[in-house]
């Protein structure tokens, strides 16, 4: 097989052993994967791959055919179509993984959004339901609002029936976010006049945490799951007090096994949502696989509106 692959900081086409399903895993023949900011990381020795993933190979989401099976496997067969989550990998032609972190394509997605849903949606409903306890009638401030991970966590609480304000510093992307279901899209200078909020999903770093503090409601809870901005911050640990809120961060892509097929698992109502068309994968550029330093480069050029997405030569359904 061919995968996208990391030479001293660069993505070259290169030929790899093609990987063979283990116990419990399946073999996915690669249409789609998605990029996210870990990649671009990794691409600079700064994020490396948990124990048992590809170190040279990138990719943390994915769709494609399953085309083989190992023992013990009994949720796809041959032919399905699915898309997961890996540890890294998922930018290449083949990939195998364990089977309880697939999740089935619905019949008329396409491969591009199918290959872009699963890091983002995973995290955000993690962050969001599993972390930060969202209930419906909160009010959520969700920073950076018009990435991969934001698009999704603005249409996950609006469907849980929060009330969602979304930073974006981007006007040109304000009125595509407010289409996802935001009821105020705000520039991150903001942040203060829309409070209180009850949740604040950053997605930005440090500035963004220390912007929201002073807007705090009484138990109300931070979960940092990007720091693109920033990872040092000075905390008013009185304002922090004086609300009874609390921080939290999280992570999925180091996580076990058995913890992603939990969450896998607790998204799968998310993909009745994306079949019936009441949450989409916003597809901001499909790039061919073999030309990923062009994907990678638009990727960190910013101002991007949902996903950009690395797309092997399978049809569209």
């Amino acid at each position: 097989m061919h995968a996208v692959t990391i030479v001293e900081g660069a993505l070259e086409w290169q030929e790899h052993p093609d990987p063979h399903p283990a116990e419990g895993e399946a073999l996915v023949s690669v249409a789609a994967a998605g990029i996210n900011a870990a990649d671009l990381l990794q691409r600079r020795g700064l994020y490396p791959a948990p124990a048992g993933w590809p170190e040279d190979i990138p990719g943390m989401e994915f769709a494609g055919e399953v085309v083989g099976l190992g023992r013990g496997t009994e949720r796809f067969s041959i032919g399905d179509r699915v898309m997961g989550l890996a540890g890294g990998g998922g930018q290449a032609e083949l990939i195998a993984v364990p089977e309880s972190t697939l999740l089935a394509v619905p019949d008329g997605i396409a491969w591009d959004q199918a290959g872009g849903f699963s890091e983002a949606f995973c995290t955000a409903h993690d962050a969001l339901f599993t972390q930060a306890r969202l209930r419906a009638g909160d009010r959520v401030l969700i920073s950076g609002a018009a990435g991969g991970v934001g698009t999704a966590a603005v249409q996950l609480a609006h469907a849980a029936g929060a009330h969602v304000v979304a930073s974006v510093r981007s006007v040109a992307r304000r009125e595509d976010v407010a289409g996802l279901g935001a009821d105020s899209v705000i520039e991150p200078d903001q942040v203060g006049g829309h409070g209180p909020y009850d949740v604040s999903l950053e997605l930005v770093g440090a500035p963004g945490v220390a912007a929201v503090l002073p807007s705090l409601a009484v138990g109300a809870r931070i979960v940092v799951i990007g720091v693109g901005a920033g990872a040092m911050v000075e905390l008013n640990l009185l304002a922090l007090m004086g609300s009874r809120s609390t921080i939290g961060g999280s992570t999925l892509r180091s996580r076990a096994v058995e913890e992603k097929a939990a969450v896998t698992r607790a998204v799968e109502h998310v993909v009745g949502l994306l079949a019936q068309g009441t949450v989409t994968v916003p597809v901001a550029a499909r790039v061919g696989m073999a030309a990923a330093a062009d994907a990678y480069e638009l990727f960190a050029a910013g101002g991007k509106f949902g996903k950009i997405v690395l797309v092997n030569p399978l049809t569209d359904p």
